[in-house]
């Protein structure tokens, strides 16, 4: 079967015809397949392309240019994404693939696609593996990247998980289209570069691409059966209330240790709204504590239960305007006549639940209510729906239209 044939087989199996699709293109060779093969099997009305500049080396505007004219050519939109926001501290590529997925998911959701489509290749998924491995990761690092998964409040697709780097260049160049090497691909520096270098020494042990990419493919298969055990823990119990999460904790503690990591690691990325565990170390010393923080979330541990909540700190800065989303979850609606103009959903903190002393109106312990979402008008506490301030003022989390809910909110995929 051609490689055309197997893309167009992939991506129809990812997604139903008829949805609209956002491309990210960076001109490297892989996305560039990616824009061709794509371009041949979805009607140009249902494609967009995006280019996410990241501004950290010379000549990264020529690239996304390029990608732009070959869009062009093709007949499709193109949108080129700037990010400035690297300050020169922590992981650059950590950060810098966070911010391509934030940019790449509003940019999806203000042109009404359905989902990204990504151009990570089998040799990808083989790196990830090496590299999962060598962190001692369990089965979901090892399940690696998914064909489908949700992150960010969009889906993201990889269709070209059963391609090879290198028949998708033999493609490239049988049909004259150009593509830019990226000169960190060279750069042992980074550790992805690393494990590309020692695949070549390991095949010969029989670790091959297609091998850790099956090994990948058998983990998610695993993963699968481990998130169900998950799920109907969960439903037993946990329950969500007013954006926290909160479980029985005798109960919790009585699970098998896979499921209790599973469903604990699952809250913390529910309520921090990003696709990445913990790491397993950090996990379990936040469990054997009756108070931490880990994940930009706080744990409780208080009268036979284990909450989790937002960390006060971590939204302390948070500012969003009155009627979009904030901390990537909560909204807030205002009573129908008031006007919305100037203000702002911003975290109750100390100084905002000092203005709510009557405590028959909170809907949540203290430190939760720190960190919830409230409505300012400048310094002015305008509402404070979880802690009894402003009648007909109504908060609620993306995941669930209501401040209970079932278990159901882990339907999240938090996969990477």
């Amino acid at each position: 079967m051609t490689v055309a044939a197997r893309f167009a087989g992939a991506l129809a199996a990812l997604c139903p015809d008829g949805a609209r699709l956002g491309l990210a293109v960076s001109g490297g060779g892989d996305s560039m397949a990616l824009l061709h093969l794509a371009a041949g099997v979805v009607p140009p009305d249902r494609l967009a392309v995006a280019t996410v500049d990241h501004h950290l080396r010379p000549g990264s505007g020529d690239e996304a240019a390029a990608v732009a004219q070959a869009a062009a050519e093709l007949g499709l939109a193109h949108d080129v994404l700037d990010w400035r926001g690297w300050d020169g501290q922590g992981n650059l590529q950590a950060a810098a693939r966070t911010a391509r997925r934030e940019l790449l998911a509003d940019w999806a959701r203000r042109n009404g696609l359905d989902a990204v489509v990504l151009g990570h290749t089998q040799d990808d998924q083989a790196e990830t593996v090496l590299m999962r491995l060598a962190r001692g990761s369990g089965v979901d690092g090892l399940a690696a990247m998914a064909a489908h998964s949700r992150a960010q409040g969009m889906v993201w697709l990889r269709p070209l998980l059963g391609h090879a780097r290198a028949e998708l260049r033999d493609w490239l160049r049988a049909h004259g289209v150009r593509w830019t090497e990226d000169p960190s691909n060279d750069d042992p520096g980074y550790d992805r570069i690393r494990a590309r270098q020692m695949l070549a020494d390991l095949a010969g042990l029989g670790l091959t691409p297609e091998r850790l990419a099956q090994t990948a493919a058998q983990m998610q298969a695993a993963r699968a059966v481990l998130d169900a055990a998950a799920d109907d823990a969960a439903q037993a119990l946990m329950r969500a209330e007013h954006g926290d999460i909160v479980f029985d904790a005798g109960e919790l503690d009585a699970l098998p240790l896979e499921t209790r990591d599973r469903l604990v690691a699952r809250a913390l990325c529910m309520i921090a709204s990003t696709p990445y565990r913990p790491r397993l170390r950090a996990l379990h010393a936040a469990l054997n504590a009756p108070v931490a923080t880990l994940h930009g979330c706080l744990l409780t541990r208080a009268r036979g239960e284990l909450r989790i909540t937002r960390e006060a700190q971590a939204v302390a800065d948070l500012r969003a305007p009155l009627g979009s989303l904030w901390d990537q979850r909560w909204s807030i609606t205002a009573p129908a006549a008031r006007a919305a103009c100037g203000l702002e959903i911003r975290a109750l903190g100390a100084s905002g639940l000092a203005q709510c002393p009557d405590r028959t109106g909170w809907l949540l312990p203290r430190r939760s209510l720190l960190a919830s979402p409230a409505v300012w008008d400048g310094p002015r506490l305008i509402a404070a729906p979880l802690a009894g301030i402003g009648e007909q003022w109504k908060a609620v989390t993306r995941e669930s239209p209501h401040s209970t809910g079932p278990a159901g909110v882990f339907a999240l995929n938090v996969g990477p």
